[in-house]
C-alpha cells in the first residue's frame, strides 16, 4: 500500500488553509506515489506536524517555524520516492 501523509494542524489557530494548501501541493507532486493526504485537526493548541505514516518528518514546535513547501516536498520525496526529481523544488 502506498503511504499516507498526515498533516495535523491546530484548527483554533486558523491553520486549516495552510494545511489544505500543503496537501494540494503534495497530492499534485506525488499523485502516483501517495495513497492520499489526511488533514487531521488536533486537540492540542499550536500543533502543526507532518507525518508519513507513523514517522514525523516535520514538527512546528520542534523547528520553531512552519515548513516551506519546497522543503516539505523534499522531505516527503526522501521518504516515498527518493529517486524522483522535483524540478525547481529540488536541492541544488
Amino acid at each position: 500500500m502506498k503511504p499516507i501523509v498526515i498533516i495535523e494542524y491546530c484548527p483554533r489557530c486558523g491553520w486549516m488553509l495552510r494545511a489544505a494548501y500543503m496537501a494540494q501541493e503534495l497530492l499534485t507532486t506525488f499523485e502516483t506515489e501517495l495513497h492520499g493526504v489526511l488533514l487531521q485537526p488536533s486537540a492540542t493548541s499550536g500543533t502543526y506536524q507532518v507525518r508519513v505514516g507513523d514517522q514525523s518528518i516535520f514538527d512546528r514546535k520542534t523547528e520553531g517555524r512552519f515548513p516551506e513547501i519546497k522543503e516539505l516536498k523534499q522531505l516527503v520525496r526522501d521518504m516515498v520516492a527518493p529517486d524522483k526529481p522535483l524540478g525547481h523544488s529540488d536541492r541544488k
